[in-house]
């Protein structure tokens, strides 16, 4: 696709998304909203009182009706597939939930390496066909008008579900064997990496136009850790999206303290919570990344004028460099009123400022 430079050309959505993942100069800024296809909406709620999340999620129909959802709702600029980032694991072998409240459950954890040597590596097409179908759907239904952005787990985050076998705040489970055995951890990781790589790409052959790696939980490590256990298993995914031909949005949460080493291990995009002020954490991790974030989804259950506020002071501290995503700083809260949404991809696409360079 040949994507313009010319600031003062309107651009298609995902003209607007693939020039800004490029560190292009867009006609305006481009948006979505991570869980953008959610619990804020009514139509979504009505489906979800017939089908769990999961059911969703594995039925191209439903998946893709949900995912375009929020393109004509919201006027965003990118579809995100409603997908979620377990779906791979039980093909591998583990005997996997999603509780709606707790998160992921995994019914057999893996601690050792019997239980590492007994996971599965299997061809994507036979373990996830739903997912690549519902991605075909969705990219007809845009017609080319928006991105479609596929989701996948990074290995780090998936590595503490499967280890621990269910959400916890501190992982310590996962996270004494991977000091204690590292052996067992850094073949954990392989494995996992292994699977990711394949699904990723799949994902980008059925038409994903870019993939968001979610290392939700990347926060609880220090930067050593992190380079030491996570970084390469990391960049082995990032460099496979980039190798199928797609853009890769890199995010984490909680992980201020390691910008700078998530940069290292790749990503064209790197997406920030809203717990670092945008314009520092593009410094910290340097410009040659572009950014994605990063409102603080709580505030969208505040005042109009304090909402607008907030994203009014994000663009001011991009103005308008080439570079920038507008997301939220994680997922939609589920009592954000859609119309809100709406006047905030209004306010982001209207908001012009000067395009300027970023000083180190």
């Amino acid at each position: 696709m040949q994507l313009s430079s010319q600031s003062g050309s309107e651009q298609t959505g995902v003209g607007r998304f693939l020039a800004a993942c490029q560190r292009q100069q867009t006609d305006t800024t481009p948006i979505w909203f991570m869980r953008q296809a959610g619990h804020c909406l009514a139509e979504y709620r009505t489906l979800r009182e017939s089908y769990d999340i999961l059911t969703i999620a594995r039925t191209p129909e439903l998946c893709s009706r949900v995912s375009l959802m929020p393109v004509a709702q919201y006027g965003v600029d990118a579809a995100v597939m409603y997908t979620d980032i377990i779906l791979p694991l039980p093909g591998m072998g583990l005997q996997t939930e999603l509780d709606p409240a707790r998160g992921p459950i995994i019914r057999n954890p893996v601690r050792t390496m019997q239980d590492v040597n007994a996971l599965r590596v299997l061809p994507t097409e036979e373990t996830t066909p739903f997912v690549m179908e519902a991605i075909r759907i969705v990219k007809q239904g845009l017609a080319g008008k928006q991105a479609v952005i596929g989701i996948a787990g990074a290995p780090f985050t998936l590595a503490l579900y499967i280890i621990e076998g269910v959400p916890t705040r501190e992982y310590s489970t996962a996270r004494s064997l991977m000091y204690q055995f590292p052996d067992v951890w850094h073949a954990l990781l392989n494995t996992i990496t292994d699977v990711l790589v394949r699904y990723v790409q799949a994902e980008v052959r059925a038409g994903a136009d870019a993939i968001q790696l979610f290392d939700s939980n990347v926060g609880i490590l220090g930067p050593g850790a992190y380079v030491q256990f996570v970084q390469p298993y990391t960049r082995r995914v990032l460099e496979a999206i980039r190798q199928a031909g797609a853009q890769s949005i890199h995010f984490g949460t909680g992980n201020a303290s390691l910008l700078p080493e998530m940069a290292r291990a790749g990503g064209d995009v790197i997406g920030v919570d809203w717990r670092v002020d945008i314009d520092q954490a593009w410094r910290q991790m340097g410009v040659e990344h572009g950014i994605m974030g990063n409102l603080d989804p709580t505030l969208l259950l505040a005042p109009w004028d304090t909402i607008n506020a907030g994203c009014l002071d994000i663009l001011q501290r991009i103005q308008r460099r080439p570079g920038h995503i507008f997301n939220l700083g994680h997922a939609v809260h589920p009592g954000t009123n859609p119309d809100d949404l709406r006047r905030i991809v209004d306010t982001v696409h209207n908001y012009r400022g000067h395009a300027t360079e970023l000083s180190r």
